[in-house]
């Protein structure tokens, strides 16, 4: 049996099960989005939160290259988050971004 969520149920969700600290308010509305528009693709999915945390993460673009080798050395913050964006999403991992930050499916 499976029941429809929005956004604030989602983002309880996350709370309920302690990960609330996982991603940004801004974040898991990113989140959202992305897998409402997977799920118009594919079936109905499951609400699996700890499976979304190992899944996805959030971080700056500066956290992000230091983890996956990105060279932004010398660029300054709007370069080296292009940098990051362009990467992921050529790599089909972005799902959005914030203002501060960027959601993607971990590698």
């Amino acid at each position: 049996m499976y029941i429809r969520i929005d956004l604030n149920d989602f983002r309880e969700a996350f709370n309920r099960m302690g990960r609330g600290d996982n991603f940004t308010y801004a974040g898991l509305g990113e989140l959202f989005e992305y897998l409402e528009e997977l799920e118009h693709c594919e079936e109905q999915t499951e609400l699996d939160v700890i499976g979304l945390c190992c899944d996805f993460e959030e971080g700056t673009a500066q956290e992000i290259a230091s983890n996956y080798n990105v060279d932004i050395e010398g660029m300054d913050d709007e370069a080296a988050r292009d940098e990051v964006v362009d990467m992921l999403d050529a790599e089909g991992f972005l799902v959005g971004e914030t203002d501060t930050t960027i959601v993607y499916r971990q590698f």
